[in-house]
């Protein structure tokens, strides 16, 4: 499987989600779109610990589209 940048799945997300993105996600869902990998850094903070921050801020999003991006994020963070 190949894996996607994460600035588009960034986008994809705030598509998804739309308007009601939660805002404790907003700044780490703002930050993946500034990065390819989880590999990279955003400020201080690892790519990987933006990934984990953006998905225990993202409960509130739900649906087919939430759990898929959802898992793809978790097997990139592995």
């Amino acid at each position: 499987m190949t894996t996607r940048p994460l600035y588009k799945v960034a986008r994809e997300i705030s598509e998804s989600w739309g308007a009601k993105v939660n805002f404790a996600a907003k700044p780490y869902l703002a930050a993946m779109r500034q990065m390819s990998t989880v590999s990279e850094s955003y400020g201080y903070d690892s790519g990987k610990s933006i990934v984990i921050y953006f998905l225990a801020n993202a409960s509130t999003w739900r649906g087919d589209d939430a759990r898929r991006i959802k898992s793809e994020l978790k097997e990139m963070i592995k």
